[in-house]
């Protein structure tokens, strides 16, 4: 696959100042997708300085690290946000990373309809629907209006800023609507997902062990794979005899003929 991936959780603020990273603070989580084994999002459009700071941190991690990739997950992000309002008081909005490019476009127009939102954010459907009954349909969080008032949101609904809102937080943390749960098949294929991005380190770390220990048997080979892959994620016993018998019939270690449990290194 062109070498180990990274999955990144975007969150940008603005309290410090970095001249580096354009007077935005970037916190960034990087972790392996065996470590982090969700589903690979689109990226969506973000704001032009935030952009610009996830580059630099990008060509900062390459140049540390040979043959990796970065995939930024901006679905998995968090971002601080400050906002006046109408009574003058300044906020700082605790929100996702997608709510987050939603609102800075309203830093250049006061109403913007659904679909306008949509193409300058690019934010899949689903959760650009979940982001703005967030940002405009929950009672104490409703930073933006929206036209016609209803629960959903619509192709054809209009939003703008809410210039009368208020709160008595002076830090206000705005969740997201709660997606539809996992059906049957989409669970599989999550399980899938997992196994695929687990099966190299499974394996990788087999070999790594009857490499060094030339004999082994089973137990011992479970017991030092899981001690290996711990700080990762626990291997399951019955994961780990697939992929022995996958290396036996690949020839990389075979079966003592006295000793069925006691595996042999051959490669």
């Amino acid at each position: 696959r062109g070498g180990p991936h990274a999955a990144v959780g975007v969150g940008g603020g603005g309290g410090g100042v970095s001249g580096l990273l354009g007077g935005i603070e970037l916190s960034v989580q990087v972790l392996t997708t065996g470590s982090w084994p969700t589903p690979q999002e689109p990226q969506c459009t973000l704001h032009p300085a935030l952009q610009g700071a996830c580059d630099r941190y990008k060509d900062f991690y390459l140049s540390t690290h040979n043959g990796r990739r970065l995939a930024w997950q901006t679905n998995m992000g968090s971002a601080d946000l400050r906002a006046v309002f109408g009574d003058g008081v300044k906020r700082e909005l605790s929100v996702s990373t997608h709510q987050m490019c939603i609102l800075l476009l309203f830093n250049h127009t006061d109403t913007l309809s659904y679909q306008d939102i949509a193409a300058a954010t690019t934010i899949p459907t689903e959760d650009l629907r979940r982001s703005l009954q967030s940002l405009a349909c929950v009672k104490g969080r409703n930073v933006l209006r929206k036209e016609p008032m209803s629960k959903e949101v619509h192709d054809d609904d209009v939003f703008a800023f809410n210039d009368k809102f208020t709160s008595k937080l002076i830090k206000v943390k705005i969740g997201t609507v709660s997606a539809a749960r996992e059906s049957e098949p989409e669970k599989r294929e999550t399980r899938q997902r997992i196994e695929d991005d687990r099966k190299p380190q499974i394996e990788a770390a087999i070999v790594r062990i009857m490499k060094a220990r030339r004999t082994l048997d089973h137990n011992g080979v479970v017991q030092e794979v899981t001690k290996q892959l711990s700080s990762r994620f626990i291997p399951q016993p019955a994961d780990i005899k697939k992929h022995l018998e996958n290396l036996i019939e690949r020839e990389f270690i075979e079966r003592d003929r006295n000793d069925r449990k006691l595996y042999i290194y051959l490669a």
